[in-house]
């Protein structure tokens, strides 16, 4: 019967954990889905906006160029989606590609080929053609897609470590303490009775034990996820950079097209002379004079949302901070004795008394004396362990991102099917990419060691060679010699 009623009492624990669990991953869940559909609708505003002012600003030479444009949202769009893009690389590649296309616009009259294209695009870092403003706008582009990207991958995140380790089993030692805790009062004679606050505390802070370990990471992720939130609001906020992408590439193709002369002179200096084409060719199309693109850098509505946005995620990742450690509490909540003098009435473990055992601390090293729950601080669970290092392999990542700087993704799911919350590029034409992935090491470091193991000897261990001794006798035999 014991048996019977400690694997009930798991299965009742474990359900409550995996429901505290879900409701955590479905706030997650939401903030992901809010903030997401935000970005990528200021992306689709920001091209829309191009294609209609560039079609009466820059006319011929934008019908017959689009695809350069097209492409540079496309390659933002699948980056930020989680694709192995360098974007450093694309917003270099869009600029090299937009000088080509200008100086063949230009230079009609001639024949050009795509070498001597080539050798025009490798200009770009020493003639600067578009002035300050790619370099400035290469800044604040890579600045604001790597913190989206970095901060939708942290709830992404954050979201499967909640998964994971709410499918953790409790240990065969929880499992007969939440029996005794929760069963044994009807063997007694006393069904009625409840819990202690204190007993009900020990017994789940010693299953709890190393999901409280979690707590430090978690809360240095939720600290960092805040930061790069409140970068994304103000003056140089994710709308205002990516509503003024027309304004800012129309900016600088005027920058080049007021000095083409010098800069077309320069051009064929580096790369040589031009060769007309035949009689009767086309001659060099005229850029448009003195119309600028004006586009609406930050409309009201766009700035209300973003500053509600990144209130409720603030204020979402504040609550969820002490998670790790408030299980205990939350769990115990429903089921102890409450009301006028409980505290002397209440299931000691033993009989209706006061608990007199005091309250141990949160995390495996402090269950060393936990009166309730036997535990072998040594052995942690490794699973949990592995999302520990996966909590702070996504702080180093959103700290990079506070700086702008990018790392390498590299796909460490579990699941080779690809499912999971983990699965968010949705996207058919996102084809280099399908998700957000968590970037891991080679293997886990774990914050304890592993089990002593005896190794017994093999003729597969590092041995020195004999040879490593005889070399020193042959030397000094040869010098006897």
């Amino acid at each position: 019967m014991e048996d019977s009623l400690a694997v009930l009492s798991r299965g009742e624990m474990e359900g409550l954990l995996k429901d505290a669990g879900r409701s955590l991953q479905v706030s997650l869940g939401g903030q992901y889905k809010a903030f997401d559909g935000y970005f990528l609708e200021l992306l689709n505003n920001s091209a829309l906006t191009l294609q209609e002012t560039f079609m009466s600003t820059w006319r011929s030479f934008y019908s017959q160029n689009a695809l350069v444009f097209s492409d540079l949202y496309t390659d933002l769009r699948h980056y930020y989606r989680g694709s192995n893009i360098n974007l450093e690389d694309a917003l270099n590649e869009f600029w090299a590609r937009l000088l080509e296309r200008l100086f063949f616009h230009a230079n009609k009259q001639y024949s050009i080929g795509d070498e001597y294209l080539e050798c025009v695009s490798k200009q770009l870092e020493t003639l600067h053609p578009f002035g300050e403003v790619s370099r400035d706008l290469k800044m604040k582009v890579t600045r604001t897609f790597v913190a989206a990207r970095s901060f939708v991958q942290g709830l992404v995140v954050s979201g499967e470590v909640v998964r994971k380790v709410s499918q953790v089993q409790l240990s065969q030692e929880c499992m007969r303490a939440i029996m005794r805790m929760t069963y044994c009062p009807h063997c007694r004679g006393m069904p009625t009775a409840r819990p202690c606050v204190n007993y009900c505390s020990n017994v789940l802070k010693g299953c709890l034990a190393n999901q409280a370990d979690l707590n430090t990471e978690w809360r240095h992720l939720a600290e960092t996820m805040m930061q790069v939130s409140n970068r994304f609001d103000g003056p140089s906020g994710v709308d205002v950079v990516v509503l003024s992408l027309p304004y800012r590439i129309s900016e600088a193709m005027t920058t080049m097209v007021e000095h083409l002369e010098s800069t077309n002179s320069k051009l064929i200096l580096a790369c040589g002379p031009l060769r007309e084409k035949s009689v009767g060719a086309a001659e060099a199309d005229v850029f448009p004079k003195n119309e600028k693109v004006t586009v609406e850098e930050r409309s009201a509505s766009s700035a209300n949302k973003l500053g509600r946005l990144v209130s409720e995620v603030t204020m979402r990742l504040r609550d969820m901070q002490p998670y790790w450690i408030s299980l205990p509490g939350m769990l115990c909540s429903d089921r102890v004795a409450t009301g006028a003098g409980a505290e002397d009435r209440c299931w000691n473990g033993m009989t209706r008394a006061r608990y007199l055992p005091e309250v141990i601390g949160d995390g495996l090293a402090s269950q060393i004396n936990n009166p309730e729950v036997e535990i072998d601080i040594t052995k942690p669970d490794m699973a949990i362990r592995q999302q520990i290092m996966q909590l702070k392999i996504m702080t180093h990542r959103l700290k990079n991102a506070l700086n702008g700087n990018d790392e390498d993704f590299q796909d460490t799911s579990d699941d080779s099917s690809g499912s999971g919350s983990g699965a968010i590029c949705t996207d058919e034409a996102c084809s280099r990419s399908h998700r957000i992935v968590v970037p891991v090491t080679e293997r886990p470091v774990y914050p304890y060691p592993p089990e002593n193991k005896k190794v017994k000897g093999s003729a597969g261990q590092n041995l020195p060679s004999i040879a490593t001794y005889l070399l020193p006798l042959h030397v000094l035999l040869l010098r006897l010699r």
